[in-house]
């Protein structure tokens, strides 16, 4: 039985367990086992498989069904029964080790409609965005679901997600993606529809956009955010940059505006040598964070100079 089907109410898609599909359109054709994070591995699960050069590649078991990559194949019903960290030899001698893929590994093997956002951006955002177990965020841009997933891991099951996307195509992906990897999600709603339009939604915790015009509705993000809130947005250009940063100041109810872009290097260590990678993940985007409050009237524009006016002696 499939366990992902969507409904929609308005323009609304939702994430529903079903029995029947009379009334609803399919999303996900095969049936998958609800992820565990623990114990043997069972069939209907995604797994992540390693080979010697650590290529990476995701699968669904299947009973009697096979993986097949350049080394051979591998039976999934020798993986069905393991434990995490097994090591699989393939039909041409070839060898594997399989385990549950994190949320890095899995955002980067999964199937993509639009871009993802890269792990290292991701972590940058929760951290930066302070999502906190418990918050209401408002997403925009869901895109392949990548970061719809990240947010909902970070609010947890006390929280909620509300994401929209403009193209059904990406949001059916996504919640297949979502689903594949989570199970059922009850604390998100997926919206389909065009934010541009107006932001629908009030006293929320955080507001986080992966859209190429935010500026557009910053005024609408203000009146959404509840005093405190973080507003979040991933652009890949100084100039979307220079543009939204702008209309935020100019707005006035975000005192502190920061931009940062994360640059991840690895390191090659073995035993006669040491030395950075010589690829690396640079530039993917820059983050701008605002958070809402009052205007500052000592004209301080930058949460670094906050912080080094708060470290100034007081004059006496």
């Amino acid at each position: 039985m499939p366990l992902l089907w969507v409904s929609h109410d308005g323009r609304d898609l939702r994430l529903l367990s079903t029995a029947t599909g009379s009334a609803q359109s399919q999303i996900w054709g095969k049936e998958l086992t609800l992820p565990t994070a623990r114990g043997i591995f069972t069939a209907g699960e995604t797994v992540l498989l390693i080979d010697t050069k650590h290529r990476l590649y995701l699968a669904t078991l299947q009973p009697g069904g096979k993986f097949s990559f350049h080394g051979g194949t591998v039976a999934f019903d020798d993986i069905i029964g393991q434990e995490e960290g097994t090591v699989l030899t393939s039909s041409h001698h070839h060898t594997l080790v399989v385990f549950r893929p994190s949320l890095a590994q899995y955002v980067l093997k999964m199937p993509r409609g639009a871009q993802v956002i890269y792990p290292k951006d991701l972590g940058a955002i929760i951290i930066a965005a302070d999502i906190f177990p418990g918050a209401v965020v408002l997403e925009a841009g869901t895109g392949s679901g990548a970061l719809t997933m990240a947010l909902l891991r970070a609010v947890g099951s006390e929280g909620r997600v509300i994401s929209e996307e403009i193209r059904e195509d990406f949001a059916r992906r996504a919640a297949a993606n979502i689903h594949r990897f989570m199970g059922e999600v009850p604390n998100l709603e997926m919206r389909i529809r065009d934010i541009y339009e107006g932001v629908d939604v009030q006293d929320v915790d955080r507001v986080v956009l992966d859209l190429p015009e935010p500026w557009r509705i910053v005024e609408g993000v203000a009146k959404a955010l509840r005093p405190g809130g973080y507003f979040a947005s991933y652009l890949p250009t100084v100039l979307q940059v220079k543009q939204l940063v702008d209309t935020l100041y100019r707005q006035g109810e975000f005192p502190l505006v920061e931009t940062v872009e994360v640059l991840e290097r690895q390191w090659h260590v073995a035993e006669l040598s040491i030395r950075p990678e010589h690829r690396m993940v640079a530039h993917t985007g820059f983050l701008i964070v605002a958070r809402k409050g009052g205007r500052l009237s000592s004209g301080i524009r930058h949460a670094h100079e906050l912080y080094e006016a708060a470290s100034e002696p007081d004059e006496t």
